[in-house]
């Protein structure tokens, strides 16, 4: 990897990670582009951690918060009835599916789910029910419950498959449930956090290793890399969290039946190549 692919690959994944796009899909469909080979699984789960550090900055008041509530709740009876004591178990209980299966499939998700069919394929198809949420859900609730979190979990764990979206696929669970869109893009950012930590620093042995295919990001690479996903995924949760409150998702939903169309045509095509 170069350090022009390193830079460009931590702006992509800094402006797709909270957009409900698909981050790990645009980091396999512009590195296979633009770049002529995959950048892996393994790479992408590290840079992410620069995202998530801006969404720990972004909501540092309300994780601090919601870890002063946990841990007084754990004490007492009366501080357990704090809802911030619940949100806190909430996001505990959400990223439950997406640590177990993360684990189970971790070959699978960084071989062959990464076939560029099936990432065309799930970016369309997940459009579709993104709009579906977004026109016909009553998104009249704020507040979560123990459901939400469970299915808004099982809906995060969906992006372990390229072209889901992390933040699309909860946003979309989230709105079917009828949560406001800002209620579910708060949980849903919360939601990543130890998800993605946990993935990223899980990766970090294999980005170290090096001899795999594909593009191999060296140490300053990817610390680079990861910087720059920092600073461009901070503007873009500041962005989105204004934009959806008076916006709906469907610029979102047109942009990814486009980009997965497009893929399917290169694809058949043979411009690229699906592995």
């Amino acid at each position: 990897m170069t350090w022009f692919q390193a830079i460009i690959l931590g702006i992509v994944q800094g402006l797709t990670e909270f957009l409900p796009v698909s981050s790990s899909a645009h980091i396999r469909v512009v590195s296979e582009l633009w770049f002529g080979a995959d950048a892996g699984a393994s790479f992408t789960a590290v840079i992410q951690l620069g995202t998530e550090a801006a969404v720990v900055i972004y909501f540092a008041k309300d994780i601090w918060r919601l870890l002063l509530a946990w841990f007084r709740g754990l004490g007492s009876a009366e501080a357990r009835r704090d809802p911030d004591y619940r949100l806190a178990w909430y996001v505990i209980i959400g990223s439950v599916p997406i640590s177990v299966l993360g684990v189970l499939f971790k070959d699978e998700i960084r071989s062959g789910l990464r076939n560029l069919w099936i990432t065309a394929f799930v970016l369309m198809v997940f459009a579709v029910f993104l709009a579906i949420a977004d026109e016909s859900a009553k998104q009249n609730r704020d507040k979560l419950t123990m459901k939400d979190s469970v299915l808004m979990g099982l809906a995060q764990a969906m992006a372990l498959i390229p072209g889901v979206s992390r933040s699309g696929g909860t946003l979309t669970a989230g709105l079917f449930l009828g949560l406001d869109r800002a209620a579910a893009a708060r949980y849903s950012f919360l939601l990543a956090i130890p998800a993605v930590f946990g993935a990223g620093i899980f990766s970090i042995p294999d980005v170290l290793d090096r001899s795999g295919p594909g593009l191999q990001a060296s140490i300053p690479q990817t610390i680079v890399a990861t910087a720059v996903s920092f600073v461009v995924g901070y503007a873009c949760v500041a962005w989105l969290l204004r934009y959806i409150s008076k916006h709906s998702f469907m610029v979102f939903v047109w942009y990814r039946i486009a980009l997965g169309a497009l893929l399917c045509g290169l694809l058949a095509t043979g411009v690229v190549s699906p592995t």
